[in-house]
């Protein structure tokens, strides 16, 4: 049984290829690091993390300010023995580039950028004549269509004509963006995303007999949409998809969504979706006899079981205790590492303690929307001593075990976050008399005097000093839909409740803004860098519930 998310959390933007048996997807993943996550299947049920496309700081140039930056929609496809992924960097001022490799799991090839190639989401199409073709937008938040241009892969760079294809099918509709062409039946198919990624995202289609012909969409367009459904149905935002078709000639489609807490809040961000679709009078009709994305749907009868028993059909490790030097592939950094701040010694995860904060901007109110905070990029050096995995389930357990002792403006601890501007920490810090105390921190933005803060409210403290030569707590974070209660202590039979069912609905994105889900981290931080100081964290455990 096919259970969706097929690849739950913020995995958005999917794409999608078969080469003979085995199934290869990547997604998103904006302003963390690595990026590009690529993930195996071989029967679309069951799908296991098997690296990262860009893992390396010169694949991967990325700040920490703007989260929702960084790499957006990637596309990956294959061609006479190679892997391609192309996709844009908005922290190289919105390049497309494309990296290559002879084995999914890498290594990857350097970033060639494709100068000239304007916009976002770009594509790629291999043609039965050995041409291939680029498809991508003609801008970001500003699309007027989908342009195509012929693209020489030896020389890496697109080569005659440039010609606008389609400006979508949906008349006054926002961003006509994620287009993906494919041929079936002596027809050209252009798919394409429009509406803007959120309630009103949609899936339209159309086709065309020459690739740089007249495209004409499809009558009953869109193909896909959970607008018209209401804000109650539990997954909204369903969009931004690719197609694959199987040996046997039945196709599937993936895309993204997301599901609804307790209201209209989408704290996990984006996820991966799958749904079977029909061919049906030359186009394609998805999730036959519903028309939505369904939770299950049956295993595809022609691809055999690989005996997996994936929770939520994605294989990750639950417990982490830093007892290998590797981690594991569901941790990220918050932009692209420098220096040693992260290091794993003696079984722990030790941060250093970084004058870098999770919070760390404050800008003019008329300069609040997300465009034009791309701007912002690039203003601050150094790293944030951040590292998180996805929360991936509506109900979930984190707990740490951090040794640490805080003097005056240091602190450590967990923190559930969305964005630089909106999250929820525990964090341990020093107080009146050199007590130890743990505290809840919630953050989000006011604006004031016509400029936007981040504000910090303390939502409960208790004191917890170790009194004991390891200076060791627990911490712990229980997510409930969209409370989360926070407690710490000296051992997991020991703990006080800090702060309970704090309402977290403001990490969704319908609030928070931007285009990422929530992480479950660790961090460290201190006023200044003058002496090397970490906080160590001997395991982290996160179990749904």
């Amino acid at each position: 049984m096919i259970n969706n998310p097929i690849i739950p959390g913020f995995y958005p933007d999917p794409s999608i290829v078969r080469v003979e048996d085995d199934f290869y997807l990547v997604t998103s993943s904006f302003s963390f690091f690595p990026g590009v996550p690529i993930f195996h299947s071989r029967d679309l049920t069951h799908w296991e993390q098997i690296g990262y496309v860009l893992d390396r700081p010169s694949q991967l140039p990325l700040t920490h300010e703007m989260i929702s930056g960084g790499i957006f929609a990637p596309t990956i496809r294959y061609n006479k023995g190679t892997f391609y992924m192309i996709t844009t960097n908005m922290s190289l001022g919105c390049k497309n580039f494309i990296v290559t490799a002879k084995d999914p799991k890498g290594p990857w090839s350097e970033m060639h950028i494709l100068e000239g190639a304007d916009g976002i989401d770009p594509s790629l199409f291999f043609d039965d004549d050995g041409k291939v073709y680029y498809t991508g937008t003609t801008g970001f938040g500003n699309e007027q269509g989908i342009y195509c241009s012929q693209i020489d892969l030896e020389k890496m760079e697109l080569v005659g004509e440039r010609k606008i294809l389609w400006q979508g099918a949906l008349k006054g509709a926002a961003s006509p963006e994620g287009p993906h062409l494919y041929k079936k039946d002596g027809w050209y198919y252009l798919m394409i995303a429009e509406g803007g990624t959120e309630h009103f995202h949609a899936i339209t289609i159309s086709r065309s007999k020459e690739i740089m012909g007249e495209y004409k969409g499809y009558e009953g367009n869109p193909i896909l949409t959970h607008r018209h459904l209401g804000k109650n149905y539990p997954i909204c935002n369903v969009g931004h998809g690719d197609l694959v078709e199987l040996k046997d000639g039945s196709w599937y489609m993936v895309m993204l969504g997301s599901r609804l807490m307790k209201g209209y809040h989408k704290i996990l961000g984006r996820e991966t979706f799958l749904a079977p679709v029909t061919w049906e009078d030359g186009w394609p009709i998805v999730s036959y006899g519903t028309g939505k994305v369904e939770f299950t749907y049956p295993s595809p009868d022609s691809l055999q079981m690989d005996g997996g028993n994936h929770s939520d059909g994605v294989l990750q490790r639950r417990v982490e205790h830093f007892d290998s030097p590797v981690l594991g592939l569901e941790w990220n950094y918050l932009g692209t590492p420098k220096g040693n701040f992260a290091k794993i010694e003696d079984s722990c995860l030790k941060l250093q303690l970084l004058k870098n904060q999770l919070t760390p901007w404050e800008m003019d109110g008329a300069s609040a929307n997300i465009f034009e905070r791309f701007q912002l990029l690039g203003k601050s050096e150094g790293c944030v001593s951040f590292l998180g995995r996805r929360q991936q389930h509506i109900n979930f357990e984190a707990a740490v075990k951090i040794i640490f002792r805080p003097e005056d403006k240091e602190c450590a601890g967990l923190v559930i976050l969305q964005n630089d501007a909106h999250q929820l920490r525990l964090e341990c810090s020093k107080g009146d008399g050199g007590r130890i105390f743990v505290s809840c921190i919630a953050t989000r933005t006011q604006i004031e005097n016509g400029k936007q803060y981040y504000k910090e409210t303390c939502m409960g403290s208790v004191q917890v000093d170790a009194g004991n030569n390891e200076n060791a707590l627990i911490l712990k974070i229980q997510g409930e839909e969209t409370d989360y209660s926070f407690y710490a202590g000296l051992s997991g039979d020991e703990l006080k409740l800090v702060a309970e069912k704090v309402d977290g609905s403001f990490l969704g994105s319908e609030t928070a803004g931007g285009f990422v889900g929530a992480y479950i981290g660790m961090y460290a931080s201190g006023v200044t860098e003058t002496k090397e100081k970490y906080a160590a964290f001997d395991y982290f455990d996160y179990q749904p519930k």
